[in-house]
């Protein structure tokens, strides 16, 4: 493995470069997608207050404690207590309050009789009504204030992703407005003088770009905003224009982070390694797809990434390399993807030396043992397969290779 630089290394310079930037206040309504760079504290209980969790009667349970279906409990309804009701009426032994559920619970009530409890259930339940089985407990069917949090109390910690169910969760706790990072801000270049607009007439030699929108929509799954998408050919000066633009503190296209595909290996044209020499290291990493990696910071701090420019490596990359920092900009806590240990339902081939990412599917035939299915036969230039995956799976540099049956570690990336 001489001369190449593991994963890990190169990783590690990446993320001591990507510093969280700063947090800025949001309406929750726009807060979807972001991370929080400040904990949310509830300014409310949740609950609120004691409510109802069934449709029902609130009753003292002294007055039903004997019901049973032979023998049950009559109690006259006094009060009707639908959502959103402020009432506290007052219940006497032997009297009940019909109430909703959500409905506050009256303060002389500490248990809950469902409809379905009592004899004549909804349809009969004004006037007197008659319990015939008794709640489980003093506080059935009761929610009670505070019991999920308190007023004050973390709800959310900083560095976590805003979901559908952490918006949820900051709405119920009384919170309208969030501190989260601010959204990275990347430009993505692809390089190649072979490439030209997907639809467009090709002459021989010539190739639909695909990479640029491959890493844009990769960067914007990520959280970031994607100021700049380009393609230009393998000319240091369209390059350098393009940098400069990107770079610029005064253009609306001023980047956190650029990210080059292309340009970066060993041919005569490597436009990125030639243009960039001083800026950015470019280094093998043992790792297939995915081997010739740069990487470079400007003084204004603007990250820069240069990616192969075969499309399961440009993937394979960024997943390895860039997301990572893209979440490191945000703050957030979590920066791995999620891994599942599988077996693989038949055997591949592995390269010496070099921890292999291979773009797989997942068989959910059997849903008691699913199987890791290559989605491609491996090749880095392979983008019609790579559509097809759903995960990588991550086999160790000394596999010499995987057969059927072999448990492998699979990145899940959908």
């Amino acid at each position: 493995m001489s001369g190449l630089r593991t994963v890990e290394d190169q990783l590690a310079d990446v993320l001591a470069a990507a510093g969280p930037l700063p947090g800025e206040r949001v309406p929750l309504a726009d807060a979807h997608g972001r991370t929080l760079a400040e904990p949310v504290r509830a300014a409310v209980d949740i609950p609120i207050f004691d409510n109802s969790a069934m449709d029902g009667f609130a009753v003292r349970f002294a007055d039903v404690r004997d019901a049973a279906p032979d023998a049950p409990a009559m109690l006259r309804v006094v009060a009707d207590l639908p959502a959103g009701t402020d009432a506290d009426p007052a219940l006497a032994p032997g009297e009940a309050a019909r109430i909703m559920t959500g409905s506050p619970v009256p303060s002389d009530a500490d248990a809950i009789v469902p409809f379905e409890d009592t004899a004549g259930g909804l349809a009969d339940s004004l006037g007197a009504i008659s319990v015939r089985r008794v709640p489980r407990a003093v506080g059935a069917h009761i929610r009670r204030a505070g019991e999920d949090a308190h007023a004050g109390d973390e709800v959310l910690a900083a560095g976590v992703a805003l979901g559908a169910l952490q918006v949820a969760a900051v709405a119920a706790c009384g919170v309208a407005e969030v501190v989260v990072s601010r959204r990275p801000r990347v430009a993505v270049v692809s390089t190649g003088s072979e490439l030209v607009e997907p639809g467009a007439p090709l002459r021989r030699g010539q190739i639909p770009e695909s990479n640029s929108v491959l890493l844009a929509a990769l960067a914007a799954d990520a959280g970031a905003d994607v100021v700049r998408r380009a393609s230009v050919p393998d000319e240091p000066g369209d390059l350098d224009a393009l940098l400069a633009e990107v770079t610029d503190p005064r253009s609306p296209h001023r980047a956190d982070a650029v990210v080059f595909s292309g340009g970066v290996s060993a041919g005569a044209y490597e436009v990125v390694k030639t243009t960039l020499a001083r800026t950015m290291t470019f280094s093998k990493i043992a790792m297939q797809p995915g081997k010739p990696q740069g990487f470079g910071v400007l003084d204004a701090g603007t990250l820069l990434f240069g990616l192969p420019g075969n499309p399961v490596s440009a993937a394979v990359s960024f997943e390895v390399f860039v997301r990572p920092a893209l979440l490191r900009l945000q703050g957030r806590a979590v920066l791995e993807r999620p891994f599942l240990t599988l077996p693989a339902a038949a055997g591949w081939r592995t390269p010496p030396e070099r921890r292999q990412y291979l773009p797989v599917t997942i068989d959910r035939t059997d849903p008691r043992s699913w199987r890791v299915v290559p989605a491609t036969s491996g090749g880095s230039h392979l983008a019609g397969g790579l559509g097809r995956a759903e995960a990588y799976a991550v086999v160790p540099a000394d596999v010499d290779a995987v057969e059927a049956g072999d448990l492998v570690d699979v990145m899940l990336i959908s």
